[in-house]
């Protein structure tokens, strides 16, 4: 019989093999619904879950080979060297924000790292400073069942998620000590704006429970319920320790944000993530530096870390009128972002771009990032198989990444509105599968459980 090898061709991986033949559902929904809601208070948040959310998890598992999960930890590893060079520092705050120019001790967490796989690896997307779905993919990773092809001998091995709960609780009292070294962590505030209107916030809450089991008091709310009193940060008649900061006004701009602004100009709270913070790590147009040799090379980057940069990030430039002509003949190979954006959020394929929209593009601060397109994942959805397009995110802190999500979506740009799909697991391939794995998938049809 055919071994999976024997049926690739080029560089395609395994992994991608398994993504395009493997129908498996992995998904255990009664224990995901029993790690989401262990409670007897969590009957409001199943139905957000179940009711509200249907797409928030997709019930497949995304395969991806080893050896691109290790390149993704090599880049978040070797972007936090960079990130640290005093040269990086120098150009990525001349034109911040000035909220960016006040340092901090906190490191900030959830760092989100964003990849599409293309056939020679991943590709960097964007990075984000308040990556949502961590807790949320945590909980999914506990419960999952083994896919056939990891029992069969594919060497496909589903992360657990034990303990990645626990280090995201580490990570928050990490950024206290730095902060406050040995003072109490009495209460920490989850900020957004109008919160309970927000997909994500059945996260909001339990993060709030994970806070309030280690015994800190933990609320949810909304930056304009802050204020500034005696140099502290207060929320109605409660002092504010920690600012666990998931708004998008990064640099604090907005009316709303005025006490958070000057919470965090007075260091009067601890906040993470913070401006300055995304100010050096997730301004797109980062993304031409990164993608930049001679920049790199320029502030003294490793020759091992630019060489890992021209592998893992796709070439990217900022958008400018000078060169408007050019970028329109060629905007088919381009995905436009608007560099102070976040997620999808007015970002535009150039072969679906009108004319129109292409002169707001010129107007506004973008950059243009070669495309590289998202890696099928053909999944069956209400019993035929339909092709979803998959994304990978790394969750990292200081440079080391603590767990791996996979996002299935259809349509332009990432979303939790296509039916099968949402949040999913990811399970690392091993570069060298049994034979048996070919007797398992022999048939021409998606094989399934």
């Amino acid at each position: 019989m055919a071994t999976p090898q024997a049926r690739l061709s080029g560089s395609a991986s395994l992994a991608s093999w398994l993504n395009q033949r493997c129908a498996c559902v992995t998904l255990d929904r009664g224990e995901l619904l029993h790690e989401l809601c262990g409670d007897p208070q969590d009957g409001a948040l199943l139905a957000m879950i179940e009711d509200a959310r249907p797409n928030l998890f997709s019930d497949t598992t995304v395969f991806v080979a080893e050896r691109d999960l290790a390149a993704m930890r090599a880049f978040v590893a070797a972007h936090e060297r960079i990130v640290a060079l005093p040269g990086w520092h120098a150009r990525a705050l001349a034109d911040a924000p000035p909220a960016a120019g006040i340092s901090s001790r906190a490191r900030s967490v959830f760092m989100g790292y964003d990849f599409h796989l293309g056939d020679d690896g991943p590709r960097l997307i964007e990075i984000n400073t308040n990556a949502g779905g961590g807790l949320l993919n945590a909980a999914l990773a506990r419960a999952q069942l083994a896919c056939c092809n990891a029992v069969r001998g594919d060497g496909a091995s589903l992360d657990s998620g034990a303990g990645v709960a626990a280090g995201f609780l580490a990570m928050f009292h990490n950024e206290w000590r730095l902060a406050r070294a040995d003072a109490p962590l009495t209460h920490i505030a989850i900020v957004d704006e109008s919160p309970s209107s927000q997909y994500l916030l059945p996260e909001f809450l339990l993060f709030q429970r994970l806070f309030e089991r280690s015994g800190i008091r933990a609320s949810i709310c909304d930056p304009a319920e802050l204020r500034l009193r005696d140099s502290k940060l207060w929320l109605g008649e409660l002092v504010v320790d920690l600012v666990y900061n998931r708004s998008t006004d990064f640099a604090f701009d907005q009316a709303a944000s005025s006490a958070l602004r000057l919470a965090w100009e007075r260091d009067s709270a601890v906040v993470t993530p913070h401006p300055r913070a995304h100010a050096l790590y997730a301004d797109k147009r980062h993304l031409a530096l990164l993608s930049d040799a001679a920049f790199l090379e320029s502030i003294g980057t490793a020759p091992a870390d630019v060489a890992l940069c021209a592998q893992v990030v796709p070439h990217t430039r900022r958008v400018t009128r000078h060169d408007a002509e050019a970028l329109w003949q060629t905007r088919r190979e381009w995905f436009f972002k608007p560099a102070s954006g976040f997620g999808s959020k007015a970002a535009y394929r150039g072969d679906k771009l009108t004319r129109r929209v292409f002169e707001e593009i010129i107007a506004g601060d973008y950059v243009a990032q070669h495309i590289v397109s998202p890696s099928p994942r053909v999944k069956r959805v209400d019993g035929s198989p339909v092709e979803l397009k998959s994304d990978l995110r790394a969750y990292a802190y200081c440079g080391k990444v603590q767990l791996f999500a996979a996002r299935l979506y259809r349509g332009q740009t990432t979303n939790f509105r296509t039916p099968g799909g949402g949040f999913a697991a990811v399970a690392a391939v091993a570069e060298a599968p049994h034979a048996a794995a070919g007797e398992a998938q022999e048939a021409d049809a998606p094989i399934e459980r």
